[in-house]
């Protein structure tokens, strides 16, 4: 079992610095049942904090492969509405949002990836009112991850469930920078590490980038005005939180539009309870024309075809690989952990607050401007020590951004 102080340390990281817990706020939390003695930790953690109140949502992985192996259709694209009500009742108020993933990766390996598809697409209709408050930083919420077996034994298939599950928190603790004296110091100073590195970008305001690695040669237009962010955000009333924990990456929003060329996948996809390994996309016009996948073909061939905002990119991040996560030399199946150890991008929706008044904006005049729309928002990895990046500036000049995996600026 790993040690309970620490436990309690990234408790305190996660609300401190993470969701930025004020006296009196109240904190929705998303969590697995495996992980409930965690979970206590952060809910009484967090009325010491001084919460007014802790909704846990429960998840059981288990039960959801029971339900998806035995329930009806429509049962599993039925959302009710007393769900998303719940949610939106506690956003209305401003709470902050915790969400502690830790599933199986390959949870829902052998259901139908049709069925998964309908699922998905159902929830994530449902709750797009709700996803307006988080894309659009109007209440604080954060991602962080704790070990559960069979995550554990997926990274580490060679221990034991209790060693693995060990080893795991180890690594969760060292890249979350727990195991340091002063975790939210050490946090603080990162984050202004990364606001130094966005405003380098942010001032050159590259028209494109060109990325180019074996199996990837494309180019990204950026739309005029774009925004880098990474690090901590602010939400609409100033308050400061980090959305991910950990993060490594710098991002903003390619043209939905404006992508040409190809782009090979460099880690594993976790998605809807399956994996889509050694992957590839061709782009024209920021459409996706033609793909291929080793593994999970038929699971990619649903995503993309969630609706018409699947088959154009949302984000673009870039990643040094000389990053803690990558330096691991661990693949972690986990789209939170795998995405710090590498640039990567995204299928789907975009956040508006990559654009210059972009919160502000209605969905025409988000798409007049370049910026995706999707039910789905689904990252993935193509960053390696092998990455070039090249920045072209408004006056058509062309300047290294990466050089074999390294920041080049």
């Amino acid at each position: 079992m790993a040690d309970v102080q620490m436990q309690e340390k990234y408790a305190e990281l996660a609300l401190r610095t993470g969701v930025n817990l004020q006296k009196d706020q109240a904190l929705m939390i998303n969590s697995s049942i495996e992980g409930a003695d965690f979970t206590r930790i952060v809910v009484k953690k967090a009325y010491e904090l001084g919460a007014k109140d802790v909704l846990v949502n429960w998840q059981d992985d288990e039960l959801t492969l029971v339900k998806f192996q035995n329930a009806p259709e429509e049962v599993l694209t039925d959302v009710p509405q007393w769900q998303v009500d719940k949610y939106l009742s506690y956003a209305e108020d401003g709470a902050a949002l915790l969400s502690i993933r830790s599933t199986n990766p390959d949870l829902l390996k052998d259901v139908d990836p049709a069925k998964v598809a309908k699922a998905q697409k159902a929830s994530a209709e449902a709750m797009q009112e709700f996803r307006k408050y988080t894309m659009n930083d109007r209440i604080a919420w954060s991602i962080i991850s704790i070990p559960t077996g069979d995550w554990a034994q997926k990274i580490f298939p060679n221990k034991s469930k209790e060693d693995a599950i060990e080893s795991l928190w180890e690594q969760i603790f060292k890249i979350v920078r727990v195991d340091q004296e002063d975790p939210i110091a050490a946090w603080d100073e990162h984050n202004q590490s990364l606001k130094d590195g966005r405003e380098v970008l942010n001032k050159k305001q590259y028209k494109q980038l060109i990325f180019k690695a074996p199996g990837t040669d494309i180019t990204f237009d950026l739309p005029e005005g774009h925004i880098w962010k990474g690090g901590g955000a602010k939400t609409a009333d100033g308050r400061h939180f980090n959305p991910n924990m950990p993060t490594e990456e710098v991002f903003t929003l390619p043209h939905k539009y404006g992508v040409n060329g190809t782009v090979a996948s460099t880690k594993p996809l976790i998605y809807g309870g399956n994996m889509i390994d050694n992957f590839s996309l061709t782009f024209k016009d920021g459409k996706v024309v033609d793909y291929q996948a080793e593994q999970g073909y038929d699971t990619l061939k649903h995503l993309l075809a969630t609706d018409e905002g699947a088959m154009r990119l949302g984000e673009l991040a870039l990643v040094p690989d000389a990053s803690p996560i990558s330096q691991s030399g661990l693949i972690f199946y986990n789209t939170l952990y795998d995405e710090n150890a590498s640039c990567h991008i995204a299928l789907g929706k975009a956040y508006p607050t990559n654009l210059e008044g972009g919160s502000e904006m209605s969905d025409e005049e988000l798409d007049k401007h370049g910026v995706n729309d999707s039910l789905t928002h689904v990252d993935f990895m193509i960053g390696s020590a092998e990455l070039d990046i090249d920045g072209v500036t408004a006056d058509g000049k062309i300047e290294p951004v990466f050089r074999k995996g390294a920041w080049a600026l």
